[in-house]
């Protein structure tokens, strides 16, 4: 059990390590080891702060808000997924920035250049720090386009906060089935003690680290697919033919493995259930579908949002 929570968090960091190499891998010479809120890390866009309180603590909340030169009067809310900061986003940032979307691409609290929180991480508390960005940015109605975690939480925001959001764009989004009905829970202070050995440079790690295995427990205690097929809204799955991923499958038994991660099968049964939406799948396509496939990615979700 040791050896494979350990992997599932070393998997975990270098998915993460890679979603950063783009932008040091151009650099030359020595680089200084990054900081917990990703200081000396470039977004593509200015990065701004928003001021929050979250159980009694004062964090604040990093976003790049993108402003069009032709606005169409729409604007769209990226939702990042676990193992990614926002700034991934940047090709899709550039394709709604050309449509003429006003974009929005917060870092979560717990994620990016966000603060790292002392307490545990909700989609409830996230939700309500998404609609307090939108009230911050005074956009009254957004699109969500979300990926993998962020699509778990575009879920929540749907269902508490309707009015809030026109279409939701779930991208390879995980939580389409209960994790806790094939992985036995695993106490946070656990993981924790085994990834141990991975602490060295910054003396902040320790907070960051508790901030990304909180997120891995709030995936597992909080499922969404209950909550899934009543959204009313329209909604588009688009999904990858090759997206198997499954949080916590090395920590369930082996031979229930097999089953979890079906996850464009997933969607689309998801989708029949709901009353106004449909599920895209794109082969040859995974986890990361609008960089696999950025084109037929781009078509799909810009039809939908121009409806």
């Amino acid at each position: 059990m040791h050896r494979i929570l350990s992997g599932a968090i070393c998997a975990a960091l270098t998915t993460f390590c890679l979603a950063l190499a783009p932008a040091y891998a151009a650099e030359s010479g020595e680089r200084q080891p990054y900081g917990i809120d990703l200081e000396g890390f470039a977004y593509p866009y200015p990065v701004s702060l928003m001021p929050l309180v979250n159980d009694g603590e004062p964090l604040r909340m990093a976003y790049m808000d993108v402003a069009p030169a032709k606005p169409n009067g729409q604007t769209v809310v990226l939702l990042h997924g676990r193992n990614f900061p926002s700034s991934y986003w940047a090709p899709v940032i550039r394709t709604l920035d050309n449509a003429g979307y006003r974009v929005g691409v917060p870092d979560q609290i717990g994620f990016g250049k966000s603060s790292k929180p002392a307490g545990e991480l909700h989609f409830d508390t996230l939700a309500r720090n998404t609609v307090a960005l939108l009230d911050h940015l005074h956009i009254a109605k957004a699109d969500i386009v979300a990926h993998s975690l962020g699509g778990m939480l575009a879920v929540r925001i749907a269902r508490a906060y309707p009015d809030r959001v026109s279409h939701p764009v779930l991208t390879a989004p995980i939580g389409l089935e209960d994790y806790r009905q094939y992985v036995p829970p695993v106490p946070t202070e656990k993981i924790l003690e085994n990834a141990r050995f991975n602490l060295k440079d910054s003396a902040e790690y320790p907070r960051w680290l508790r901030a990304f295995v909180s997120s891995g427990q709030m995936i597992y205690r909080e499922p969404v697919v209950y909550e899934i097929p009543l959204i009313t809204l329209p909604t588009l799955f688009i999904m990858g033919a090759d997206d198997h991923n499954a949080p916590g499958r090395p920590n369930a038994p082996e031979a229930l493995r097999p089953k979890m991660g079906q996850n464009a099968s997933l969607a689309q049964a998801l989708a029949a259930r709901m009353p106004n939406a449909h599920a895209e799948v794109i082969p040859n396509a995974g986890h990361l579908v609008f960089l696999d496939s950025p084109a037929k990615y781009n078509e799909l979700m810009l039809g939908f949002l121009g409806k």
